[in-house]
């Protein structure tokens, strides 16, 4: 099972999407676009999960695919 992340960087100015916690794709300024972004490539990739994190990196939500 693929898993995916959205999680916020330093500064909180921007969300990342993650793959497998590795490697961040892209920098979004917004939280909801990310959260988009990371459930159209874990649709994409079935099985898959995607965990969404807070302004303090605390997994707020997890979705499954």
């Amino acid at each position: 099972m693929k898993k995916y992340s959205v999680e916020p960087n330093k500064d909180v100015t921007g969300w990342f999407v993650k793959i497998e916690d590795i490697a961040p794709t892209d920098l979004y300024d917004e939280k909801s676009v990310a959260i988009e972004k990371a459930e159209e490539l874990a649709k994409e990739n079935k099985p898959s999960k995607v965990s969404i994190q807070d302004e303090n990196k605390e997994v707020i939500e997890e979705r499954t695919f």
